[in-house]
């Protein structure tokens, strides 16, 4: 028998376990090492380069001390009669002595002086290390006032930062979760804690390999978590293949040594090649044009990577001090199975797969049916950068969101100002296009034209009646915009959320169109087809689209709201689309690659097109199966979270692994590939010819792991 890479590396790792968890481990322990000694700290970077409100960001960054950089707004309620001037000085004092506080502004009373508003300039950006997700200077100044009695809360860009942080009990919810799965699933608690173990390997690996990537470029304090549920749920799923493939090869009556290998060799290549169509989606990230998202691909990227390590150096190794005892107790006694290793009962999921080939055309329909309900809400989505009044009221910036709302109009919540270079900008055009911009509707005051200490730019605030997220907020912008003169720019907090969230919605089709093309001619690649690949990615983008409905529906309709911890309706985070797409699409094909790599496998055995769908399902049916109710535990686990946009992606995730694994797994690809019969796997001949050759579950039993000769997959893939 010819020998791949892949199972000389299984063989070598089975063969000396004890060897190969210690390299395993003194790597691990250099990765460690070099992370502590040469990797950073998590730096998140927000600015957008080319958008109209950045460039208004910069000047008054440049010009004005305390403009453009950080802020928080310092809310103080007195519930039984007025707030004490006195009360106000004093904390606007304790607030001047804070570290990088450069301004702060005269208190703003109500109409009735029960509540008061200071607003604190700093002299850094938010995404400072000093100050990003650090409130503590603010919350050691307001002290003494609630302390007299005085209900304090914040916002604004330093409080947001800080208010929700990441607690991180979803990786231990999830792996809990997993754990208990496995076991229910596999009947071994040996077979059920292996893919666990490696995991966590993995997780340990990646999360070194993020720090040392903080290191060399900014990385977001969110991308390890993101990284760590994507890791998690790939980590889990690969080791799990290779343990489920080399349990089949035991049945088979291979030795663990040779069980190992052979796994390695076959379920080992497919998760290769699995991990490969992620990093393909990871990198459509880089085309959303904000650093943030890149830190995010990259991040992933690495955790998909060191999973994908450990599954392929440390389950051999495992399974093999794990012996016959990774087979449940009963089925001990019986090894082999049978005389092939196949059970003599046909599983369900094979029993389905054969039902729903008898009528092909109602499966495809109903399965139709139900995801485009699912998806049609996604047509009415409407997307905004999450800010205060999207949390949860347990948090202190939420109640400072509504406080400001209820007390001076929910438009105190959104930052609107006009920045009018000197030297660019006619200043008698400016005044009388902000008298104009006075009777937008939507407006509600235009503060007069101040100049910067240098005078170099001109400075008018703007008030507008509706809340920064709130649908009508997009046209008021628009008003304004329109009514600018030449070198006049419109800038703050809210339309700088603004612009990001077009920039966004545009690139999100140029996202798409690379990941969708990317994967497509890589799948074309590994399975030789071109319509397996075309298929696949129209069922993927199905089951994206209906993630986006459920996300929509649940979190801006509020349906069923309420059992997230949310109380209100809130727009669709910004930054949820393009992070569920990229990540999702490469997720759904790796089930693709696990179930059409076996389903392929008996074809080019067989050329029974209907009869290798059967197969195929029977073989992988139970693995994907477990694996996809992991992938949702770890998800859901994640929607745990405080933060809204945490809960968005835990849900939104959740639900498309969920419909992935059983309406476009269990239905839609055995009923469309059983219609289609041989057409699946038709390739032009000029095609085949040009097409590099990368063999999938390379057939062991035959006694070579190369691929068919030419004549015989002409022979197969013969469309009828």
């Amino acid at each position: 028998m010819k020998t791949t890479l892949l199972y000389r590396i299984g063989h070598a790792n089975a063969a000396h376990p004890i060897r190969a968890l210690i390299g395993f481990v003194a790597a691990l322990g250099i990765l460690l090492a070099a992370s502590a000694t040469l990797g950073g700290d998590t730096q998140e970077d927000w600015d957008v380069t080319g958008t109209p409100s950045q460039v208004g960001i910069d000047l008054l960054r440049e010009h004005v001390p305390g403009a453009g950089n950080a802020f928080a707004r310092i809310v103080v309620h007195s519930g039984d009669g007025t707030v004490p001037a006195s009360e106000i000085d004093r904390l606007r004092d304790r607030l001047g002595e804070t570290d990088h506080v450069a301004t702060v502004s005269d208190a703003r009373y109500s109409a009735d002086r029960d509540t008061a508003v200071v607003t604190v300039g700093y002299d850094v950006p938010v995404t400072d290390r000093s100050i990003m997700g650090n409130a503590d200077g603010l919350e050691k100044a307001v002290a003494p006032t609630i302390g007299d009695g005085l209900q304090v809360e914040m916002n604004g860009s330093v409080p947001e930062t800080a208010a929700a942080p990441i607690k991180g009990h979803a990786e231990i919810i999830g792996i809990t979760l997993a754990l208990l799965i496995m076991v229910f699933a596999f009947g071994s608690v040996v077979a059920a804690g292996l893919p666990i173990v490696t995991a966590i390997a993995g997780l340990v690996a990646g999360s070194a390999g993020v720090m040392l990537l903080a290191g060399v470029m900014n990385v977001s304090p969110t991308a390890p978590m993101v990284a760590s549920m994507v890791g998690l749920g790939v980590g889990i799923d690969y080791a799990l293949l290779v343990v489920s493939r080399h349990v089949e090869f035991l049945r088979r009556g291979h030795d663990p040594v040779e069980a190992a290998a052979r796994s390695v060799a076959t379920a080992g290549r497919s998760a290769t090649f699995a991990a490969t169509t992620v990093l393909v989606s990871l990198m459509g990230l880089r085309l959303a044009g904000l650093p943030t998202y890149s830190s995010f691909g990259f991040a992933t990227a690495i955790a998909v990577v060191a999973m994908l390590a450990a599954t392929l150096v440390v389950v051999p190794a495992l399974c093999r001090l794990a012996g016959r005892r990774i087979v449940p107790r009963k089925a001990r006694r019986t090894l082999p199975a049978t005389a092939d290793g196949v059970a003599r009962r046909m599983p369900l999921t094979a029993r389905w797969a054969g039902r729903v080939g008898q009528r092909p055309v109602v499966a495809i329909l109903l399965a139709l049916i139900v995801l485009v309900t699912l998806a049609a809400p996604a047509a009415a989505m409407r997307t905004w950068p999450s800010d205060s009044g999207a949390q949860s009221t347990e948090l202190t910036t939420r109640r400072a969101h509504d406080l400001l709302a209820a007390e001076f109009g929910p438009g105190t919540n959104a930052e609107v100002v006009v920045v009018a270079p000197s030297a660019e900008t006619d200043r008698d055009q400016l005044r009388s296009a902000l008298r104009d911009i006075a009777r937008v509707p939507g407006v509600t005051a235009v503060a007069p034209v101040t100049e910067s200490p240098d005078g170099a730019i001109e400075i008018a605030p703007i008030t507008i009646g509706a809340d920064p997220a709130a649908a009508a907020t997009g046209d008021v912008l628009s008003g304004i915009r329109d009514r600018l003169p030449d070198g006049a720019i419109l800038t703050g907090e809210t339309p700088y959320y603004d612009d990001i969230s077009h920039m966004l919605q545009r690139r999100l089709w140029l996202v798409i169109g690379f990941v969708v093309v990317a994967s497509v001619i890589l799948l074309t690649v590994l399975f030789r087809s071109v319509v397996v690949p075309v298929k696949a990615a129209a069922m993927n983008l199905l089951s994206v689209a209906a993630a986006y409905g459920v996300i929509t529906a649940v979190f801006q309709w509020g349906w069923g709201l309420s059992l997230l911890g949310v109380d209100n309706p809130v727009a669709v985070s910004s930054w949820v689309p393009i992070l569920v797409f990229a990540i999702l699409f490469g997720l759904s094909m790796d089930y693709e690659v696990f179930l059409l790599s076996r389903i392929r496998e008996d074809w080019l055995a067989t050329g029974d097109a209907r009869a290798s769908v059967i197969s195929g399902l029977a073989k992988t049916g139970r693995v994907i199966t477990t694996a996809a109710a992991i992938m949702v535990a770890v998800f859901l686990s994640f929607a745990t979270e405080t933060d809204i946009v945490m809960k968005m992606l835990g849900l939104g995730m959740a639900v498309a692994v969920f419909l992935d694994a059983t309406l476009v797994r269990m239905v839609l690809v055995p009923a469309t590939m059983s219609l289609l019969g041989r057409v699946n796997w038709w390739l032009p001949a000029w095609l085949d010819r040009i097409l590099p050759q990368v063999g999938l579950e390379p057939d062991l039993e035959a006694g070579s792991t190369e691929e068919p000769t030419r004549a015989r997959r002409d022979a197969h893939m013969t469309p009828v």
